[in-house]
């Protein structure tokens, strides 16, 4: 069986990742320090597949923890690097804090990676990369633009960090990931997105507005240059976006890379905007959510979504399921959570 270090394995992607890892015949070992997530989803992944990941609470940041804690399980075939601070307006505040977290984790990690003899590191970067897109759907062969928030270019530096590394040294291999934007939770609604605090993404906004933990959604922006004016973005089912950084693994352990390091869009090819999406969450689930329009957020991207076609093709990966679906499978784990807080 083997082994794959899933660091940020507790937060909203790295758990649905560390269910189709388990489902799929590997043993994962999560790190992560628990600042935006809560250490009960290893009790929802043991649920879905029968398996508790081995579990480690340390901070990447910190060389000499993360060190000692891959020491303890040799053997290790490839990393799947999540931990990051991911909040585009929360970035633009705190800016050192980002560039410390995300980068400092990153380089911790790759300078580790020979000395543990792990060859492959798959890396959870972002369509932040591409700014605003001259031509939509956008590839990766898309110019890279400055990015418009600090978070944005944590993943375009940490993209160059780990191509100039796997420059030096052929004996690494790296496939890059790009997100576009995920939602939805596990249709067993054993895990889903968690946010400590206040929900700097939409649609956990969305389901506690519904459930009545948030007064209103506010809306950044309707005078963008889009058919409603809210910001338009690609949104993808989380357990299909999961399923890719599988599918990535396999590829690196079975020698399949053509190059030392791929670039990959995961997303959908569909743009929606901010408005369409509260309009088909509120008609599927048959739920009002109060919302209003407040001025522009900065760091927002008007309009993004994905042209999937290498992922589909190079991966033979696909997104599968309908947003109608997703949405609804988000409010059932927000449901859930209710029964929880009664309990």
């Amino acid at each position: 069986m083997d082994r794959i270090l899933v660091t940020g394995g507790t937060g909203y992607i790295g758990s649905h990742t560390v269910v189709e890892l388990q489902q799929s015949g590997f043993e994962v070992i999560i790190v992560d320090n628990l600042v935006n997530s809560n250490v009960d989803v290893l009790c929802g992944i043991e649920k879905i597949t029968g398996v508790r990941p081995i579990f480690e609470n340390v901070d990447c940041t910190e060389y000499v923890n993360l060190d000692r804690t891959i020491e303890k399980y040799p053997g290790i075939k490839a990393i799947i690097h999540f931990a990051a601070l991911k909040a585009v307006g929360e970035s633009v505040s705190h800016p050192l804090e980002y560039y410390r977290n995300n980068l400092v984790s990153l380089i911790n990690l790759l300078e580790l990676m020979p000395k543990h003899k792990i060859e492959n590191i798959v890396f959870s970067s972002s369509c932040t990369v591409y700014g605003q897109p001259d031509v939509l759907p956008v590839t990766e062969d898309a110019p890279i633009k400055k990015a418009l928030s600090p978070y944005g270019n944590t993943k375009k530096i940490a993209e160059d960090i780990i191509t100039d590394t796997i420059n030096a040294n052929h004996a690494l291999s790296a496939i890059l990931l790009r997100y576009f934007n995920p939602i939805g939770a596990h249709p067993s609604a054993e895990i889903g997105e968690l946010p400590n605090g206040v929900p700097n993404n939409l649609l956990p906004y969305i389901t506690q507005t519904a459930i009545g933990l948030r007064s209103e959604l506010k809306v950044f922006g309707n005078d963008y240059n889009t058919p409603d004016g809210s910001c338009i973005r690609d949104y993808i089912n989380v357990v299909d976006l999961a399923k890719a950084h599988v599918i990535a693994v396999q590829r690196m352990l079975q020698k399949k890379q053509k190059s030392d390091v791929e670039i990959f869009n995961l997303g959908t090819g569909r743009g929606l905007s901010v408005l369409e999406l509260l309009d088909i969450f509120q008609k599927v689930n048959k739920v009002k959510v109060p919302y209003k329009i407040v001025g522009r957020r900065e760091g927002d991207i008007e309009q993004v979504w994905a042209n999937p076609a290498r992922a589909n093709k190079e991966l033979g990966w696909k997104a599968q399921s309908s947003v109608e679906d997703t949405l609804k499978s988000a409010w059932k784990w927000e449901l859930k959570l209710k029964e929880r807080r009664e309990k």
